[in-house]
């Protein structure tokens, strides 16, 4: 799964923008304000390519046992961020857009009842 195509699939979720809150190099997703996706454009031109993305604490836990490309958050919190090393190949492009929704789910859930209406989410 190439940049452009994460991309695609994060800006067509519902309600979700991108832009460069902390720099230029690193792109973030936000849904209704709130991080789910950030990538690294320096790294991944670097061919590095990664991305992190939040996930349930128990979830993280499986993810990073199961997958060696899947391993704590890089400058994040390590226990609700993941970082997947896209380009060590280990992960399919439909297993990324799995983890890309649990992110964009995790922080949906989060946010408060009128937010949550707003996306039709219960």
């Amino acid at each position: 799964m190439d940049i452009e195509q994460i991309r695609t699939y994060c800006l067509g979720k519902k309600e979700t923008t991108e832009g460069f809150p902390f720099d230029q190099d690193t792109l973030v997703f936000k849904v209704l304000g709130k991080m789910f996706a950030l990538i690294s454009l320096k790294k991944w031109e670097q061919g590095e390519a990664a991305i992190n993305l939040k996930a349930n604490p128990e979830y993280s836990e499986l993810l990073r046992a199961d997958y060696n490309s899947i391993r704590p958050g890089f400058h994040m919190s390590k226990k609700h961020w993941n970082t997947l090393y896209i380009h060590e190949g280990e992960l399919t492009s439909d297993f990324i857009k799995t983890l890309i929704d649990h992110s964009y789910d995790m922080v949906v859930q989060g946010m408060t009842k009128k937010n949550r209406d707003r996306l039709n989410v219960k």
